[in-house]
């Protein structure tokens, strides 16, 4: 239960920022533009709280459900106004201030997406050297010439610091199904390039498992059985296991690393284990039950418990990354343009079928997502945050009516016309947008309940 809080509530932060943020871009540039502002409102449904600017008279609410938001501005479509605020009104203002406001609203999730990239890389962006771990026989990587110990610098024309950016840099050139050259730096320190053959990345799946489907598996530190954490209730605790014992064996057989630990643990759920630890100097023998838990392919142990990882080892896996002010901003921009560039060609290769669908996210993956990079800690979640962000952008730009990219669609439509649509016409516009949006949300919860029965 503490588990499915955390994950709602860091759902509605994320949901609730990000809804401001959009919603401030509308307000704010029509404010600037001269446009009456009634009513802004993050959520929908009953108020919770309430109240009228006592300078603007517009009224801030926040609302009871927190899918949504709008900004509602003075509209002669809607409502009578008085003609001394005709000018105000939103349909009297000129195409290029209507399109300046509807467009702000993406614009803004586009903005607060390079703010968040820009205060991590100032303040330093920690992430996992690009150490490949090994290379599965026969795949892609190997038949490349990629090796264990080997060090991923540059793919293509991207530098690949972290594995993070490893990883995104892959997934943004293998769409693309040309061969691919990519920067080592071997164990011996000497540096040459390979290249993965395009037309083996055209045939892999859209997905963060591209590194599995290459073949390669990252590098991870050997840590030693030292026991970190132990959570309070749980079955490590019962046996009177604590921080900083060092794991001997289980059951006799000696057991050499944490991961050794970690799988003796997971096969045998329900299963009392004898495990002969290490505590200041002396060796005890504790009698351990993993609790039951469903794992991806039945049933696994668990108890509780984290492992203590020595500072100096991980120095050794470790990669920062961080730039001076004006270099960040460049490479925040860089990298929202390359993430929505990325998303629009991803969503492009799902409508003519070349992606899957599993590549579509709903409410209940988000929540999931905003839960666990909230565990992560904060750079984690305001990566997330980021990336959301910037979907809400790229989204919101789609050209269907209902959402902002439809509204420019229909200003284009006016521009080259020389006179606004019909509003039957816009109506009509309205139902076929809500009707898609319908589709792709019931698509994407279907995908949802999909992955959490799988």
């Amino acid at each position: 239960m503490p588990d499915l809080l955390h994950t709602i509530l860091s759902f509605i932060v994320v949901l609730a920022i990000l809804i401001a943020v959009h919603e401030f871009g509308h307000f704010w540039v029509a404010r600037r533009l001269g446009v009456k502002v009634l009513r802004f409102s993050i959520g929908f449904g009953r108020p919770l709280l309430r109240w009228v600017g006592r300078r603007d008279g517009t009224e801030y609410v926040l609302a009871g459900i927190p899918l949504g938001g709008y900004v509602k501005m003075l509209d002669e479509r809607e409502e009578a106004v008085d003609p001394a605020e005709a000018h105000r009104a939103f349909n009297r203002q000129k195409l290029w201030r209507r399109a300046a406001i509807v467009l702000a609203g993406p614009l803004f999730n586009l903005l607060f997406a390079i703010l968040l990239y820009w205060g991590i890389l100032v303040t330093g962006d920690t992430g996992s050297r690009a150490l490949i771990g090994t290379v599965a026989t026969g795949s892609i990587a190997a038949e490349a010439g990629l090796e264990a110990g080997d060090e991923l610098l540059r793919v293509g024309d991207r530098p690949t610091p972290t594995w993070e950016a490893a990883v995104f840099a892959l997934m943004a050139e293998a769409l693309d199904g040309r061969d691919l050259p990519v920067r080592i730096r071997d164990a011996a320190g000497d540096e040459r390039t390979y290249v993965l053959g395009g037309q083996a990345l055209a045939a892999l799946p859209e997905d963060p498992a591209i590194l599995a489907n290459l073949g390669l598996t990252p590098a991870r530190p050997l840590l030693p059985p030292v026991l970190g954490e132990v959570i309070p209730g749980e079955a490590a605790a019962a046996a009177g296991l604590q921080t900083g014992d060092l794991i001997l064996d289980t059951n006799d057989k000696p057991v050499a690393s944490w991961d050794d630990w970690v799988a003796l643990v997971r096969d045998h759920p329900g299963q009392t284990l004898r495990v002969l630890i290490a505590r200041d100097g002396q060796e005890l023998e504790l009698a351990l039950t993993p609790r039951p838990a469903p794992g991806p392919t039945g049933e696994i142990g668990r108890v509780g418990a984290g492992v203590e990882v020595p500072e100096e080892l991980v120095a050794q896996y470790r990669a920062v990354v961080r730039l001076g002010p004006v270099d960040a901003l460049g490479a925040a921009v860089a990298k929202t343009a390359d993430m929505s560039w990325l998303m629009l060609k991803v969503m492009g290769r799902m409508v003519t079928g070349q992606a899957s669908l599993e590549n579509l996210s709903g409410p209940i993956s988000i929540a999931e997502s905003a839960g666990r990079s909230a565990n992560h800690g904060w750079s984690y979640f305001i990566k997330f945050l980021a990336v959301v962000s910037i979907s809400l952008g790229v989204l919101n730009l789609l050209p269907i009516p209902v959402l902002d990219g439809g509204h420019l669609l229909f200003f284009l439509v006016e521009a080259i016309k020389g006179g606004p649509l019909s509003e039957q016409v816009q109506m009509q516009g309205q139902r076929i947008g809500v009707a898609l949006l319908a589709a792709l949300m019931s698509l994407a919860f279907f995908v949802d309940i999909q992955r959490l029965l799988n």
